[in-house]
């Protein structure tokens, strides 16, 4: 034990005896069920209205789907929605989703942009997920609900109750406490870059030596005796095949997706010279991303203009329903279209990316020797990491979304993979503020 350990523990106990940080836990126990309810209410009504939007206003008109133009007028009434919330509205609508993940800041003063950018982008098919507005809702709701009841406004009390109103709300989109907690650990910065440097080889370590235990190619484990849980399906083992292609799965996803946060980073910076109508054009090309694949593809705009949360259902449930044209076709259309919306619209960079990250692993799966599962995790674990650039939330993200054991050590690599070569990549221009 080194002489700064018993100081440490010893302040951890002070922290936890002081009556205010007791009170703050309680009041963060408490903001919990109100957080979770709203956000459930908030996801709940930004998808009945995208289900309104896109399947039932459609059959109205007397369609069965949507036709290829619909993405069009939508999302051009979501770009002129959101250039006027962010030219007229405290906090500009939130986050830029092009700066990646982000926590901290929480507000109560942004909430209405906040809530209005996101209903105008997501529902509208704005090729973005909600858990950034999530983030910034929960945080904001936390703050207000200690001003509504007169506690205390430190600077400690507004981070501790920021960060677990946004943890909250991040259980409620990913669906996990556990997801949360680690996310919301590597967002607020706990330890920086000496954490990251730290963890890069940690996990790299942690992830060779599980195949030891899990098995490689014909090496068939060894038996630890250790809590186990059987996952469904019929993958049971990686092979040498799974782990090379794997990681180059990693290395061209982690390209491809640091190219559309680049090219996001561009147009954020591009509408900001003049929001309004910038943000409107930008939205606009998003609608003619998706157009041009319900053409060429015959299915169905949404797959394009949308979080790909529900295609990413699909995806996975048939994924012989998806031919190598409609694959390549998702994969540059909605690549194009989430370029565009991460520097002018409003909402998450995550869904996207978890979406052709597995696209990409699907498309890549008949590649000798590689089985499906191990391609899409590759291409999930990279898509996450690229865009995260946090390599335990990545990792357990992944893990809790597949379910499978077995391609965990995997996962792990990947996301290495991926983190290394986004690091080691040109950074391009600078992140815009927001």
């Amino acid at each position: 034990m080194s002489a700064a350990q018993p100081v440490e523990k010893a302040r951890l106990a002070d922290v936890l005896k002081a009556p205010g940080y007791l009170k703050t836990l309680l009041t963060g126990a408490f903001v919990g069920i109100p957080v979770s309810l709203v956000s459930f209410w908030f996801l709940a009504g930004m998808r009945e209205l995208q289900q309104a939007l896109w399947s039932s206003l459609p059959r109205a008109f007397g369609w069965d789907t949507a036709p290829w133009w619909w993405p069009l007028p939508l999302l051009l009434i979501s770009g002129v929605l959101v250039g006027l919330v962010v030219t007229h509205l405290t906090g500009a609508g939130g986050h830029i989703p092009a700066n990646g993940l982000a926590a901290g800041g929480a507000s109560t003063a942004v909430l209405p942009g906040v809530v209005l950018a996101a209903a105008a982008s997501l529902p509208l098919g704005a090729v973005l997920g909600p858990e950034a507005p999530l983030i910034a809702l929960g945080g904001g709701l936390a703050l207000l609900l200690r001003d509504l009841t007169r506690g205390p406004a430190t600077p400690q009390n507004t981070m501790l109750l920021g960060a677990a109103g946004a943890a909250a709300a991040v259980a409620a989109i990913f669906g996990s406490p556990l997801i949360a907690a680690v996310l919301l650990i590597e967002l607020v910065g706990l330890g920086g870059v000496r954490l990251f440097a730290v963890m890069l080889p940690a996990m790299l370590s942690a992830g060779v030596g599980a195949l030891v235990f899990t098995g490689f190619g014909r090496w068939t484990g060894l038996e630890t005796g250790g809590l186990a849980m059987k996952p469904p399906g019929t993958f049971t083992r990686l092979d040498a095949p799974d782990v090379a292609w794997g990681l180059l799965i990693a290395v061209i996803v982690a390209v491809v997706q640091h190219r559309a946060m680049a090219t996001g980073r561009a147009v954020a910076a591009y509408v900001a010279g003049r929001p309004l109508v910038r943000t409107a054009l930008c939205a606009l090309g998003a609608g003619v991303c998706a157009a041009v694949y319900a053409l060429v593809t015959g299915r169905s705009p949404e797959e394009v203009a949308s979080s790909g949360q529900a295609a990413l259902a699909a995806l996975m449930a048939d994924p012989g329903a998806w031919g190598t044209g409609a694959l390549i076709a998702v994969l540059l259309c909605k690549s194009a279209g989430y370029a565009l919306c991460l520097g002018s619209l409003r909402g998450g960079p995550v869904f996207p990316a978890l979406f052709l990250g597995a696209a990409m692993g699907l498309l890549l799966s008949p590649l000798p020797g590689l089985d499906l599962v191990p391609a899409v995790a590759a291409g999930l674990a990279a898509g996450t990491a690229g865009v995260l650039r946090l390599p335990v939330s990545s990792a357990v993200l992944v893990t809790v979304l597949l379910g499978s054991v077995p391609v965990t050590p995997l996962i792990i690599l990947a996301v290495v993979t991926s983190l290394i070569t986004t690091e080691l990549l040109p950074a391009g221009k600078p992140r815009p503020a927001g």
